[in-house]
């Protein structure tokens, strides 16, 4: 594969790339209980009520853990190796995978503060973080 993989939009998920292509990060939340999520639902994974809503995030988190990649899974990621794949745990207390970037892989840390950043892929806003 020589294109970098691009995510399948869907109509659960649209609303987070809509939110991206704006330079905003959005997440799921629950008016009912108050709970904040990331992976797209169709009710709310702490009180199962239906419909949650959305709501914008800060972009702001930490690293709670890390990968670096020295094989890249595509032939369109070679140019980056290695890079750094991590969790981010978001300040409004959600999890999410993205890449490190704008940082050499040896500087990355656990408890490294972040800031979201958005990588262009075929006219598809992809959230990626840098050091804060």
């Amino acid at each position: 594969m020589n294109a970098k993989p691009k995510p399948d939009i869907t109509s659960l998920n649209v609303p987070f790339w809509e939110g991206t292509a704006k330079g905003e990060l959005r997440i799921q939340h629950c008016d009912a209980c108050g709970a904040n999520f990331r992976f797209t639902h169709p009710w709310c994974p702490s009180c199962w009520t239906a419909d949650p809503g959305w709501t914008v995030a800060s972009g702001e988190g930490v690293v709670a853990t890390y990968s670096v990649l020295h094989i890249a899974p595509f032939a369109a990621f070679e140019d980056r190796l290695p890079y750094v794949l991590a969790l981010i745990d978001l300040k409004e207390g959600v999890r999410m995978m993205a890449n490190i970037v704008e940082c050499e892989p040896k500087d990355v840390r656990i408890g490294m503060p972040v800031h979201v950043i958005y990588e262009d892929r075929d006219g598809i806003a992809l959230p990626q973080f840098r050091p804060a």
